[in-house]
């Protein structure tokens, strides 16, 4: 076809002796409207690269077909980006990461020796489950709260890329699966901390918080529970040395809530929230607060070396950085100004961790398996020696009534020498 569209041009350029020129734009015309895809080979070239048949109508629609499908597949992965984001957030993931980061803790605690390393994935993974369903009801629940708030008006709810059923039904599946999972992994008594503590977080905390300040400490007890579920979950009950832990996040909560209340106090007074720093002008009754509580910390060091959870050098660890937190809360507490109450936040920041590793680090191993078996063989030990005292007795009693006769002169002592001497059965 070209060889007889070029010779076709020649003729003309030869009889009507036609310019270069026009028979170049002549030969350019000619190859636009033969584009070199109407090659065969090179449509067969390509229908063999598309893994298609050669037939060209076949290959349109099978890329027609592939355009409709990457651009489902985009749009499936958008979506899945988009709602995984949302869930994200309404988990507030990073605070349930530190709520199962001390719940490992207690579960490490409560082990002894022998670490149940599936059952620690398996309690970690419920209070996963069970702290983002909380969260999200505290989002459902504060959706006009928080869109009045710079801190939170971007959030899923008030932003509008979410909505309030979606949210209810993420936290109800994700409520009831964590505290399933909870009973059937570990046992009822962590499945049912769980439960209450959910409760306490979504259905009295957080409307407690448009009600009255006291709604710190409420928050404070729900931040204490997760460390008193890990160790029920390793060790299926809740003893007195169970409660270090507690009562350290109990004590640590308030310098540090009571930091960022303070920092953002106007913040939420815009969103309708009761703190403490709100009707505190000065800021004193809020930095004294944080500081009673700091101090609070110092003799927990010692419980723990005391109660035998950990060694005497937690002890002294404990005690140094409980003081450099306290240093601040006291800072705190003599000039209340933002930058010092930041400080305070941030050393608080610091001390959780720090605390968790040490306790960690310096855990005195008790098993709570060989405490038992140990006391099944005391009382096996002391069965065997009453009986073996039994039967001593009982050999004597025999040989007793084995022994000779007494004389008559022994059995006819007065005050009846006259009568004659005893007779005995045989035994």
């Amino acid at each position: 076809m070209w060889r007889n569209s070029l010779s076709f041009s020649s003729k003309l350029a030869t009889s009507h002796k036609i310019h270069p020129s026009s028979l170049s734009g002549v030969v350019r015309s000619l190859s636009l409207s033969f584009p070199p895809s109407t090659s065969p080979s090179s449509s067969v070239e390509e229908s063999v690269k598309l893994g298609l048949h050669p037939s060209h109508g076949v290959g349109v629609g099978a890329q027609s077909a592939l355009i409709d499908f990457s651009s489902k597949a985009r749009e499936v992965a958008d979506s899945a980006r988009h709602y995984g984001r949302c869930y994200w957030e309404l988990s507030k993931a990073r605070l349930s990461m530190l709520v199962v980061a001390t719940t490992g803790t207690g579960f490490v605690l409560g082990s002894g020796t022998a670490i149940d390393l599936p059952g620690l994935c398996y309690t970690c993974a419920g209070t996963m489950m069970v702290a983002a369903s909380a969260s999200t009801l505290n989002q459902v629940f504060e959706k006009n709260n928080d869109a009045k708030m710079k801190r939170t008006m971007q959030r899923p709810l008030p932003s509008g890329r979410i909505t309030i059923p979606h949210a209810v039904f993420w936290a109800s599946s994700m409520g009831l699966v964590g505290t399933a999972l909870l009973a059937s992994k570990t046992n009822a008594l962590a499945a049912g901390l769980a439960a209450s503590n959910l409760i306490l977080y979504a259905f009295v905390y957080t409307p407690l918080k448009q009600i009255h300040p006291v709604n710190t400490w409420v928050g404070a007890v729900v931040g204490a529970i997760p460390p008193l579920l890990g160790w029920a979950a390793a060790s299926g009950q809740v003893s007195l040395n169970s409660m270090i832990l507690p009562a350290a996040l109990y004590f640590w909560q308030l310098p540090h809530f009571m930091a960022l209340a303070y920092m953002c106090r106007n913040d939420y007074a815009a969103g309708g929230f009761r703190m403490l720093s709100f009707a505190d002008a000065s800021g004193k009754r809020t930095a004294a607060v944080a500081l009673r509580n700091c101090i609070y910390l110092i003799p927990l060091g010692y419980l723990a070396y005391d109660w035998g959870v950990t060694s005497k050098w937690f002890c002294l660890e404990s005690t140094l950085l409980t003081l450099a937190i306290t240093a601040t809360a006291f800072s705190f507490y003599r000039d209340r100004t933002i930058p010092k109450a930041r400080k305070m936040f941030y050393a608080s920041l610091l001390y959780l961790p720090v605390f968790m590793s040490g306790i960690l680090f310096h855990r005195l191993t008790t098993d709570n398996d060989q405490h038992c078996t140990t006391d099944s063989k005391l009382d096996t030990t002391t069965k065997l020696a009453a009986s073996f005292q039994e039967n001593r007795n009982v050999d004597r009693r025999k040989n007793r009534g084995t022994q000779g006769r007494p004389p008559v002169a022994y059995a006819s002592v007065a005050p009846f020498p006259f009568l004659p001497a005893p007779s005995y059965a045989p035994s």
